[in-house]
């Protein structure tokens, strides 16, 4: 069984056990983590679409911890005028364990 959810304006498919990164969730590690943003939940051969979410369902999980992504390197140049600029960027995640899929 798998779902997909909507998180931070971006989607995730999950399943049960599994851990995701998300963007920073301003809630305590350990603490409950759940969402009714369920555009679609798939499973036993059937299928579930929302529009544009599926009624009654829910995926909940916990927090496992607050981390920082890879650090990106942005560089921006424009030749012959002796302009460089070099910045660097590292995201805020929180990585989120999927304890269950629920519908009605």
């Amino acid at each position: 069984m798998f779902a997909i959810i909507v998180s931070g304006s971006r989607q995730y498919k999950v399943e049960p056990n599994s851990l995701i990164e998300v963007n920073r969730i301003h809630l305590d590690q350990g603490a409950p983590f759940s969402s009714d943003k369920v555009l679609l939940v798939s499973g036993d051969g059937a299928s579930l679409v929302g529009a544009p979410y599926v009624e009654g369902a829910k995926v909940t999980g916990t927090i496992v911890e607050h981390l920082r992504g890879e650090k990106v390197i942005i560089f921006k140049q424009k030749r012959r005028k002796n302009y460089r600029r070099k910045r660097g960027h590292r995201q805020e995640l929180t990585r989120v364990r999927i304890d269950g899929i629920h519908t009605n």
